[in-house]
């Protein structure tokens, strides 16, 4: 079914049709057929979207509607409308490219997981177009393909006010990533921006890090998973030259780059020259012991980097111990580390308990997935229980069971809600999202 959707999506044509001429209930009736009470200023552009467009009123979006009125009313800014398809709280269908949600203005619109497609693409550019407004626009894992992409990305040659966009998970592919890194050549407000999971090829990645080498204004840039072929690291090569000549990227995910020690060499040559780069993810690649030689060795002198993230690598008892080293007696500036499911042993993860208690800086650090012996969990459950080690800062907790110590893993990390975040604002916490939190770019992961 979400195969049949995608095509007919990337198949129709890039302007959206015409509105329906019938629908079930009234244009101006809610999906049980009631009519709406409109009080806010939202609410009744939605209602007089919904009657031109002769749509359905969605009760949950004019729910979400009249709770931002009423915030508006308070005096609160920077409102993002937030009408995320996976919320267990929408009762209903999800948002699509032709609803009438996508035209509203606010200072930030969430729409993730829904089906907003190509067509809505269309309309999502046009809103980047004419509203001033707009801060945040999160349009991940939406089902927009290379046009809607490239519709997006040509909306925002003249876009001036948005510096948070999220395209995640939307398979734009190698010609929306060209796309984009034309856009970064003209684009002077955007800061951050998400191209994660999008599908994208060699080129476009190249040419993403070679506009970067004189784009003023990202701070953060997001390239996990491209589809890259071949053993050669070429975009491992080219991100690294970038690092040398950009002074102001804070934060860069390089997740799933396929990088191998030889890659890693070439990020930790750049990181000599770059001071301002404070967030490095390198997660879920090839990196082994080796490679730790050149980070441990970078980090004696680099003074800027404040997490690093090593997930799910293989850099073992040795790359744990080579980090730890340096920790212990030279860096300073590094406060989050991740080596979760490292293949790491007791020895090494002992070593990194060590360093903590010799460097006040290093305040977060994150194991589970290795293998735990006694002297680990003794060691972890030492550093809780005089406090060195805060229980949010650590995905770790110690248990007790027939006099001996365990350790079982808590739902903390450096970007848990990455992919989702929890329904109740309660519990979105700073713990699970550490390194969001210790190098904020902007008010969005």
């Amino acid at each position: 079914m979400c195969g049949s959707r995608k095509e007919a999506a990337r198949a129709g044509p890039r302007f959206p049709p015409p509105a329906p001429t019938t629908t079930p209930n009234p244009s101006w009736a809610l999906a049980d057929g009631s009519a709406p009470e409109v009080i806010g200023h939202l609410q009744e552009n939605y209602y007089n979207l919904c009657m031109e467009k002769s749509q359905k009123i969605n009760s949950f979006i004019l729910h979400i509607l009249q709770e931002v009125d009423e915030e508006i009313e308070k005096g609160s800014e920077g409102i993002t409308l937030n009408i995320a398809g996976n919320s267990r709280l929408m009762p209903e269908e999800k948002v699509t490219g032709t609803s009438a949600c996508i035209h509203l203005c606010s200072s930030g619109l969430d729409v993730r997981y829904n089906f907003v497609s190509d067509v809505g693409a269309y309309y999502a550019a046009r809103l980047l177009q004419k509203q001033h407004n707009l801060v945040y626009l999160n349009l991940m894992f939406n089902d927009i393909g290379p046009e809607g992409g490239e519709l997006i990305a040509k909306a925002l040659h003249k876009n001036t006010t948005l510096k948070y966009l999220r395209m995640t998970g939307n398979k734009i592919e190698n010609k929306g990533g060209m796309f984009f890194a034309a856009m970064l050549q003209i684009n002077s407000s955007l800061e951050k921006l998400d191209l994660g999971d999008c599908d994208l090829g060699m080129q476009s990645v190249i040419a993403l890090a070679t506009v970067l080498t004189q784009n003023q204004t990202i701070k953060g840039i997001n390239l996990n998973r491209p589809i890259l072929y071949g053993e050669q690291e070429e975009s491992t090569v080219h991100l690294g030259h970038m690092l040398k000549e950009n002074h102001c990227l804070v934060e860069l995910h390089m997740c799933k780059h396929n990088i191998k020690n030889c890659g890693i060499k070439q990020l930790c040559d750049a990181l000599y020259l770059n001071r301002s780069l404070r967030y490095l993810d390198v997660s879920c690649n090839k990196i082994t012991r080796d490679g730790m030689v050149c980070l441990a060795d970078v980090l004696k002198s680099n003074t800027t980097l404040e997490v690093l993230d090593l997930s799910f690598n293989r850099i073992e008892n040795a790359g744990a111990k080579y980090l730890s080293e340096t920790l212990a007696s030279h860096n300073r500036s590094l406060r989050a580390l991740s080596v979760v499911s490292n293949n790491i042993e007791g020895e090494g993860l002992v070593a990194l308990s060590e360093s903590m208690k010799t460097n006040p800086t290093f305040s977060n650090v994150y194991i589970w997935g290795n293998k735990f012996d006694e002297a680990t969990c003794v060691a972890y459950s030492d550093l809780i229980q005089m406090d060195r080690l805060k229980p949010d800062n650590t995905d770790v907790e110690p248990f007790m069971v027939d006099g001996h110590v365990y350790l079982a893993e808590v739902s903390n990390g450096l970007k848990k809600h990455y992919y989702w975040r929890p329904t109740y604002e309660e519990a979105c916490t700073n713990s699970p999202n550490a390194g969001f939190t210790l190098v904020p770019v902007g008010e969005h992961l």
